[in-house]
């Protein structure tokens, strides 16, 4: 929904972010915690803790609720957020499923109508109660910034959500309905849990496949926390996270979250001799564009060193695009790469990664976002 944009894309400023780094960093302290009992093992995936580190994050931050992911991943709502993704999988790789006709006949839809049964009642319900919190402060005249506060049973501030700012720009209901407001979460939890997830998990397996490049990063920590390997991280911590945000810019291009997207071209366009009809829906290959020699040298070579400033002088703004490019580029990109940082940060303060797998002997499977087939395997020491 494009207003949804143009409403929200100013939301998304320094104060908001500044709030989030609180569950950013609960939420990797929980995840460093459970990583704990893989201290002995020769090999585990790391996909699956970082996948529900960040659905944590993401409802947490999108709605104000904790839904425990870390602590109790068979949840009804957990399942239904994994069980619908495999069903719209599923549809886009088979192409009879994709006519609804069909579909309605298949034992996917009974389960496709659960799952959205299940998730459009949690947000419908956290819409409801958020509303009410927020028109019981308003009686109450608490204002702060447009938004209402609001307090829980044992008097702390709650924190701004997403939900808050789409709420406020609602205007009662006549710029967003509920059922837009509930629309905008649905696309912030699922394009802000599982693109996050992927970028972690391959981040840390090319640091695990290059320990010069961790050993890096590692001493850039060391000279932000010392030999503190607690505290959690401030704003201006992640800021000064420069190296680790080459190695997660760097991860990206290699293994872009997304690795293709569509747009339907407006008007007619030359490129070269080919002229390019409007209504024609063009495939973007982000997967390739980032592994242009002429923009990146040795294109498949994982190289931080890309992204220092002096190599990004210059370089077409196009040329790299994980998060796309222009009016519909990703809201959450800024959002996205602190909670990178906060994640990477958390375990690497804590864990040596080395990568079990070689990048040569990975299948990828262009799914929803980039993934490998049978995930990351890596094994983990303490830093002492």
């Amino acid at each position: 929904m494009v207003i949804g944009y143009s409403i929200l894309t100013p939301a998304f400023h320094f104060k908001i972010l500044d709030d989030f780094i609180d569950v950013f960093n609960e939420q990797s302290a929980i995840l460093s915690r459970k990583l704990e009992k893989e201290l002995n093992s020769k090999a585990f995936n790391v996909f699956p803790y970082v996948t529900l580190c960040t659905l944590d994050i993401v409802c947490e931050t999108a709605m104000g609720r904790n839904i425990h992911a870390q602590s109790n991943s068979d949840s009804d709502y957990v399942k239904a957020v994994y069980g619908i993704g495999e069903i719209v999988q599923s549809r886009q790789s088979k192409l009879w499923l994709q006519f609804d006709s069909i579909f309605r006949w298949t034992e996917d839809y009974k389960r496709h109508q659960s799952y959205v049964n299940t998730l459009h009642g949690f947000s419908n319900m956290v819409i409801r109660e958020r509303k009410a919190e927020l028109a019981d402060n308003i009686l109450n005249n608490n204002v702060n910034n447009n938004v209402p506060d609001a307090y829980d049973d044992l008097g702390k501030k709650k924190r701004l959500a997403f939900l808050d700012l789409l709420i406020d720009a609602s205007k009662e209901g006549t710029v967003l309905s509920n059922e837009d407001i509930r629309e905008e979460v649905d696309t912030f939890m699922f394009e802000g849990h599982d693109t996050t997830s992927a970028a972690i998990s391959w981040t840390l397996f090319l640091l695990g496949s290059h320990p010069e490049y961790q050993e890096r990063v590692v001493e850039e920590l060391d000279s932000i926390f010392g030999d503190d390997r607690e505290t959690p991280a401030t704003m201006k911590n992640l800021m000064d996270m420069r190296y680790l945000e080459c190695c997660i810019k760097d991860a990206l291009r290699l293994f872009p979250s997304v690795p293709m997207m569509a747009r339907s071209v407006g008007e007619d366009v030359k490129i070269g001799d080919y002229l390019i009809p409007a209504g024609t829906t063009a495939i973007i290959m982000t997967y390739m564009l980032h592994r242009n020699p002429k923009v990146f040298p040795k294109p498949e070579q994982f190289n931080p060193d890309n992204f220092l400033p002096e190599n990004c002088a210059g370089r077409h703004p196009f040329a790299y695009i994980p998060f796309s490019a222009g009016p519909r580029n990703c809201i959450g990109q800024k959002f996205a790469i602190l909670e990178e940082k906060a994640v990477l940060s958390s375990v690497l303060r804590k864990y040596k990664i080395e990568a079990v797998d070689r990048r040569e002997d990975l299948t990828l499977l262009g799914e929803l976002i980039l993934r490998p087939k049978d995930g990351l395997r890596v094994k983990i020491t303490k830093r002492v």
